[in-house]
């Protein structure tokens, strides 16, 4: 028979090479239990409540750091698109700039190139 702490067993072999468990409990020794006055429950129980609001500050602590992050992230995301999208602006007016510059006078500038055609043509 083994025991471990205030339980035993004993391994009961069987001819089909099962084996078989006997847990045997014994009572609990009246030494181990402690009596606990109203003073040692009152501070167990204010630990408790000390621990649990502790707890609960370190949860919102790192929801706050998280909700800041998000909104870091967010605030650089839009900062990074305006800035997309002034670049883009500004690429797309220079082009027009230079679009216009390539082009003389648009139909004015046809009629004065037509004419100056039919100059070189006589």
């Amino acid at each position: 028979m083994r025991e471990c702490g205030q339980a035993s067993w004993s391994e009961q072999g069987s001819p089909y090479s099962l084996i078989a468990f006997e847990l045997i409990l014994s009572p609990r020794s009246k030494e181990s239990k402690k009596d606990l006055s109203l003073e040692e429950i009152q501070k167990k129980l204010e630990a408790a409540e000390e621990r649990r609001k502790s707890h609960e500050a370190e949860v919102l602590k790192q929801l706050a750091e998280k909700r800041e992050h998000e909104k870091e992230v967010l605030q650089k995301a839009i900062e990074e698109n305006n800035n997309f999208s002034k670049m883009v602006e500004e690429r797309l007016t220079h082009k027009m700039e230079a679009n216009k510059e390539n082009q003389p006078g648009g139909a004015d500038g046809c009629q004065a190139r037509a004419l100056a055609r039919e100059g070189q043509a006589r």
